[in-house]
């Protein structure tokens, strides 16, 4: 996709144009299959085999994801997808809205109950117009400006040089809890808003996120990523114990995030060379603890291939379901360091990874990836039911093949700019 060649001192499949092939054909039967998630009221989430049930509802994350994706492939120039990236832009500034307090709900018009604004889903509504900017859509660069004004106002805390948690409808009862998981989704729509708007505060905020939570809380305790704090940022350990298959704030620790984060890392560091700013040496480095530590500890954890979904403060399996993010991200990290260091370790890793997604995840019966495997690496549905989810997947297919910065629809757009005739 980028065309041009790394300098390995061994064979890469970053290299190979039948592996660049392979993930954009991915890629494609990844769209294909995400476009029955349509509603009126923005997208909703699919079953494993591809179809809306009956009660289906529009919800922010999946319509916020939806749009980025779709934005991204038609900056590739895949016919189609420029009507559906107006479709989420029209979703997120009607119905999942709220046009009296401002911010996002969580489904449209509140139909699950909840009225409260949370920091994980408006960092994926900004990414969204971020990328629908990116695009061309109409609407984009209203509802970007929006997102900016929400999370200004509201979320981000610049004494804390993080992002609050949550807030009731009307931005009373701040929630007494800081969470590493919207911090980390912030993180990286900082790193878009960045690119689309030329403001290099965004790239100053997501350094003192990952300053906190990366190079302060996780390096103290051996890389493995601090999940849960309250107000003061003191760590809270047994954070639903008592649940630790949660799906958005499980117990103890999840290797899926530390791949993330690492990843995370790596395009922070590209970004500020970029932008030239001051970009700390640690950066590197702590991305590659992150990787080994997640590798080393959850990687086959109970004995068989793939990556466990949580650990214990001991590095135990809790949860030992397989879940299609954490792979994704896996595979995605690994290309990163890979591209950023040349060293062959990543290398083998990589392909490990993305072996596994073909073999166990990669659903060539009914389309898309199964979303979650049980400890035996059978369809399961214990955590995630089926096959909401066109982000991660689509971004692994895509990552591998472009420059750690700038962020994904800004290096689309570089890349399948018109060229000027000569």
């Amino acid at each position: 996709m980028t065309g041009d060649s790394l300098e390995f001192s061994f064979g890469s499949w970053l290299n190979a144009p039948a592996h660049h092939a392979w993930l954009m054909d991915e890629g494609r039967r990844l769209l294909a299959f995400a476009r029955a998630a349509r509603l009126d009221e923005g997208f909703g989430n699919l079953d494993a085999q591809g179809y809306l049930p009956p009660q289906a509802t529009a919800e922010t994350m999946n319509t916020a994801r939806m749009t980025h994706c779709f934005a991204m492939a038609h900056v590739q120039g895949i016919p189609g997808c420029l009507p559906l990236v107006e479709h989420g832009v029209a979703a997120l500034w009607g119905p999942l809205r709220d046009a009296t307090f401002g911010g996002w709900y969580a489904t449209a018009q509140q139909r699950d109950g909840n009225s409260g604004k949370a920091a994980y889903l408006h960092a994926f509504v900004a990414l969204a117009a971020s990328s629908a900017v990116v695009a061309g859509s109409q609407d984009a660069p209203g509802l970007l400006a929006e997102a900016i004004r929400v999370i200004d106002t509201h979320f981000w805390s610049e004494e804390e040089g993080a992002l609050r948690e949550s807030f009731a409808r009307d931005w009373s009862n701040e929630e007494a809890y800081r969470g590493a998981n919207s911090n980390m989704h912030g993180t990286e729509a900082f790193l878009a808003l960045a690119d689309v708007t030329g403001d290099s505060r965004w790239l100053e905020r997501a350094l003192r996120i990952v300053e906190r939570l990366i190079h302060q809380q996780a390096a103290g305790n051996g890389f493995a990523v601090i999940e849960h704090f309250d107000r003061q940022w003191q760590p809270r350990r047994d954070y639903n114990e008592d649940n630790p298959a949660d799906g958005f704030r499980p117990y103890g620790t999840t290797p899926g995030h530390a791949f993330e984060w690492s990843r995370l890392l790596l395009h922070l560091e590209a970004a500020r060379r970029a932008a030239g700013l001051q970009t700390p040496e640690w950066l590197l480095e702590d991305a590659r603890e992150l990787f080994a530590g997640a590798c080393r500890h959850a990687w086959a954890a109970d004995g068989r291939p793939g990556v466990v979904y949580t650990l214990d403060w001991e590095n135990r399996p809790v949860v030992s379901e397989r879940l299609h993010w954490v792979h994704c991200e896996a595979s995605a990290t690994a290309a990163a360091l890979l591209r950023r260091t040349g060293e062959p370790q990543y290398e083998t890793w990589y392909r490990r990874f993305w072996d596994f997604n073909e073999l166990y995840f990669i659903d060539r019966l009914q389309g898309s990836w199964h979303h979650e495997l049980d400890a035996h690496n059978r369809p399961s549905a214990r955590i995630w039911g089926g096959k909401p989810d066109l982000y991660h997947a689509y971004q692994a297919v895509l990552l591998p093949c472009l420059p750690l910065a700038p962020s994904l629809a800004s290096a689309l757009a570089r890349h399948f700019a018109p060229k000027t005739a000569v």
